[in-house]
Formats: C-alpha cells, sequence, structure tokens
C-alpha cells in the first residue's frame, strides 16, 4: 500500500456532531492520502463543547480537540510515510493507536485493539519496546500486540522481548482453524477462513466478523444442573444476538453463515480453591456437551445454522466485579485487596459512594477525576496470583482449551522475570500444541500512587467494611430507558408486526403477532 498524499486542498468539511461524522473525518482524510483526492478543510463548529452531556451514548463530551489532534496526528504520520515503499508497519499500528486514543477521550469511554504482526520482524516486535521507540509511548498503550505463531518456529528472540515487557503475546492461527477444543476428537478443520482474533483473543473471527459474548460464574451455583440452566440463558441471549443484522453487508453475511458465539466462565480460580480441579473438568465437559445439544435444538427451531463455535474464556473486568467473581481463569492479586476506580468530579455516582461511606480522593494523573478505593475478599483461601508459577497457569489455559473453550481462553499469564524470563521460549515449545492464543505479564515491585489493586490485611478488611453503609442510588437521576425489542425467553418469542396486513416468518396474515413454544428442552428439566 502506498502513500500518494493528498492532490489538492479541498473544500471546507463541516464534521458532523456524532460517531458517524467523526468516523466519516477520518475516511476523507485517508482517501485524500491514499487514493488522492483532495484533502478537506475541516470545521469543528458542530461539535459540542467538552463536558457536555451525550444522551444516547452516555457520558460527556471531549469536544473538538480530540478529533482535531487525531486529524492532525495521522496526518503527520502519513506525510512522513509519502513515496514509492509502501507504508511501514509502524505507521500503520501508530494510526489505528491514535484512534485508539481519540476514542478513550472524555475520560467516558474505553478503546480495544489487536495487531498482529511477523514474528520476524524486529519492526514489529518492538514496537512496545519504547527504548527503540520512546514517541509511542504516547499512544501505544491502546492495542494489544500479537504476533502469528508459526508451530515449530523458534521462540527465542521473540520471548527476549516478552521477558522485558510482556509483548508481543502470541496467536497460533493454524490451531484456531483446525481446532474445536484441542482435543484430537475435534480436530475438525471447522474454521479455516478464521483470520485471526478479537482484541483480548478470547474469540476466533474471520474477516469482518464480530464477536458476541456472554459470561457465567460456576461457582455461584450449587450443582451442575443449576449450572446448566444458566448456561441455557447464556446461550439464549448470545444466539439472540446473532439474529440482529449490522449496517456492514460484509459483517452480515459472516455473522449469518457462523452465528458465532461465546459463552465464557469467570469465577474458574474461585471454583478450584472451592471444589477441585476434577469437578471444573466435569462441569466443563458437561457444561460445554449441554451447550451443543440446545444449539441443536434451537438452531433447528429458528431455521438457522448451528453456532460455528460456541465456547470461550474471556478475561472479563468489571462483570465478573459485579457477580464478585475473579475474572476469566486469573487468580487474584490477594485474598484481601483495595480496587480502585475512576469517576469524573461531575459523576452523579460519586455522592451517593462518599455517602456510603467509600473513601475518596482526587485522581493524581487527572485533577478533573476522583479515585474511589472499594475493599474486595476474592474469596477465604483463594491463593494469590504471584504464587501460581508461570507453568501452572500455562496448565490451566490449556486445560480450558482442552475441555471448555472450542473459541479460545484469553490468559495473561504472569510471571518472575528473574526466576521465570528465560524459560518463556521453552514453555511456548511445549504449549504451543495445546493452546490457540497466550500473552505474558511481568511482575514488577514497582509502586506508584493510586495504584488499581492494592494488596491488604484481612484486618484491613474487616476495619474498612465496618465503615461502609449500602449506597443510596435513589438520588442518581434516572437514564432514559430504550423500550426494548421482543425476544425469545424460555417459555416463548413473540415476535410483532407494524402492519397487520403484512407476515413475517413466525406470523400467520390473520394476526400482528404470533406466540411460538421452543423445542422441547428435556436436559433442563
Amino acid at each position: 500500500v502506498v502513500v500518494k498524499g493528498p492532490k489538492s486542498v479541498g473544500e471546507k468539511h463541516v464534521v458532523h456532531d456524532s460517531r458517524e461524522g467523526w468516523v466519516e473525518s477520518v475516511r476523507l482524510l485517508l482517501d485524500a492520502h491514499f487514493n488522492r483526492t483532495p484533502e478537506p478543510v475541516f470545521d469543528y463548529s458542530a461539535i459540542r463543547p467538552a463536558g457536555s452531556p451525550i444522551k444516547g451514548f452516555g457520558g460527556s463530551s471531549s469536544g473538538p480537540q480530540s478529533l482535531q489532534q487525531l486529524h492532525e496526528a495521522i496526518g503527520a504520520t502519513l506525510v512522513r510515510e509519502k513515496g514509492d515503499k509502501g507504508i511501514s508497519i509502524t505507521a500503520i499500528v501508530d494510526i489505528m493507536n491514535h484512534i485508539g486514543r481519540c476514542v478513550v477521550s472524555a475520560n467516558t469511554r474505553q478503546t480495544a485493539e489487536i495487531a498482529f504482526g511477523d514474528p520476524n520482524s524486529d519492526e514489529y516486535i518492538d514496537l512496545k519496546n519504547y527504548a527503540v521507540n520512546p514517541h509511542r509511548a504516547e499512544y501505544g498503550w491502546t492495542s494489544n500486540n500479537s504476533v502469528f505463531a508459526t508451530l515449530g518456529m523458534d521462540y527465542s528472540k521473540v520471548s527476549s522481548r516478552v521477558a522485558s515487557n510482556g509483548e508481543p503475546g502470541f496467536a497460533w492461527l493454524e490451531n484456531m482453524r483446525e481446532y474445536s477444543r484441542m482435543k484430537d476428537t475435534e480436530h475438525d478443520f471447522k474454521d479455516t477462513r478464521a483470520k485471526g482474533g478479537n482484541p483480548c483473543l478470547e474469540q476466533t473471527l474471520e474477516s469482518y466478523e464480530m464477536c458476541c459474548l456472554v459470561e457465567t460464574f460456576p461457582n455461584n451455583h450449587e450443582n451442575i444442573e443449576d449450572f446448566k440452566k444458566t448456561l441455557k440463558y447464556a446461550y439464549l441471549y448470545a444466539k439472540t444476538v446473532t439474529l440482529g443484522a449490522t449496517h456492514w453487508p460484509d459483517t452480515n453475511k459472516v455473522m449469518l453463515r457462523n452465528r458465532r458465539i461465546g459463552c465464557s466462565m469467570s469465577g474458574i480460580a474461585q471454583f478450584i480453591t472451592k471444589r477441585g480441579l476434577n469437578e471444573l473438568k466435569q462441569w466443563s465437559s458437561e457444561g460445554y456437551a449441554y451447550v451443543q445439544y440446545i444449539d441443536r435444538q434451537y438452531a433447528d427451531w429458528l431455521a438457522i445454522p448451528r453456532s460455528i463455535k460456541t465456547t470461550s474464556i474471556k478475561p472479563s473486568g468489571t462483570v465478573s466485579l459485579l457477580a464478585g467473581a475473579t475474572p476469566g481463569m486469573h487468580y487474584p492479586l490477594a485474598e484481601y485487596y483495595i480496587r480502585r476506580i475512576r469517576l469524573g468530579k461531575d459523576s452523579p455516582l460519586l455522592t451517593p459512594l462518599q455517602r456510603a461511606g467509600y473513601r475518596t480522593e482526587i485522581a493524581a494523573e487527572n485533577k478533573k477525576n476522583m479515585v474511589v478505593e472499594i475493599p474486595i475478599c476474592a474469596g477465604s483461601g483463594i491463593r494469590k496470583a504471584q504464587d501460581i508459577s508461570m507453568w501452572e497457569q500455562l496448565s490451566l489455559a490449556a486445560f480450558l482449551q482442552k475441555y471448555w473453550a472450542d473459541n479460545q481462553v484469553s490468559s495473561t499469564v504472569t510471571f518472575d522475570p528473574v526466576s521465570e524470563g528465560k524459560h518463556i521460549p521453552h514453555a511456548l515449545n511445549y504449549y504451543q500444541y495445546q493452546l490457540k492464543g497466550v500473552s505474558f505479564l511481568p511482575f514488577s515491585s514497582d509502586t506508584y500512587p493510586q495504584m488499581p489493586y492494592e494488596e491488604i490485611t484481612e484486618d484491613q478488611y474487616h476495619s474498612r467494611l465496618r465503615g461502609i453503609q449500602p449506597v443510596d442510588w435513589t438520588t442518581v437521576q434516572e437514564a432514559t430507558q430504550p423500550s426494548p425489542d421482543k425476544f425469545c425467553d424460555s417459555t416463548s418469542c413473540v415476535i410483532n408486526n407494524p402492519d397487520p396486513s403484512s407476515t413475517s416468518a413466525f406470523s400467520s396474515p390473520s394476526s400482528p403477532s404470533a406466540t411460538m413454544s421452543p423445542p422441547t428442552d428435556e436436559a433442563s428439566r
């Protein structure tokens, strides 16, 4: 791909105050540099001022400055790349990272990006080596960078980078394409069109395909039959999402064919602590078989394809916190710890939390934000992450890839850079045949103010807990609730026709709506 440069200075383009308007402005800028069209003169006057509320999407506006900075950054990057040599790897990732930094502006949005590259490219594997690329420290953090590893490759060179800063990660596209779960009986070549995965690499994806994930918490269930009920509803939710359409025909084509979903489990560390690994094997195997059973039943009922793959282990985060679960397969920092979250000073959530007794203070890195400290107990007797060796973490990821996940297991393996860093290439040699992807993160003894997680003692935990009361959310202005579409639940599926004279696949001409009973589900009774 060659950067040709703009043909000329174009006409004024007023950027519309919407996500679509911002995207369109970036498209016009890229077209100017790659397709030699006139470069528009952007007018940002229609964008609402910084701090203004965004009613539909939520949060507040960053104002026009972040978009203006994005245009300038992309323009400067492409001016340097102009010529016949072709755009560089660094420039490609720089552009996506600049976009990511723009997305997180105003402290109300997050970004998730992944870059895939050649393990033999020094330019690529050094993108997050800020000794080599110090300027990228400002925006390089917005993406996870991984290499497409090949089975049997020499992992030494890439592992030397991993040992120092934890990146790049590894994705084995061969395994992603050829296997459902990583076992000989499922070497089914089901996903040969796969081109990569989502940003945390828990779901295999084709080009244009979107991930569709839903989370379950087996440790919150008393028995496997109760867990199966949750799996049924998780499956129904995810499968229902695949029935929708996007505004991209290429995406719709892939989604209609694959119906890919990812029923995930979190709280794995708590489950192992409470019930043991053998019971996790049983629940994973039986749960996976049950998901396949109900997929056959409901796909036949809905007259749509079965899902190409159905299960994942996502890294989780906020969702697992809401359920009181450890994230994905990962162990907690400690049995007792402080979890710090950041809110804008103008957040309506802040005052109720302060009144309830949660400790707050001004954020050190941004005086417009406040830090809220939440004491957490991860579970009695649970081991902390630093006590789990690199090898045990890899074994757990391989275990879940074999017995549960036909998509992928998102695993960030923490390691001691002194005692374990040198073993990374050897570990990859063994586990390349058992995993579809993995990333690493070196333990750090560095401390800094207001770290996201901080270990505390049991006494400190109970002391903080005594000063906290239930939060009164009645003072928070209730958001406008949208009118949801009708969807399938456990007993019926109601499809409304706005025009009584029209028909749908599930309604008769004589009635504007119809009710259907789902397939008999003996396994859930």
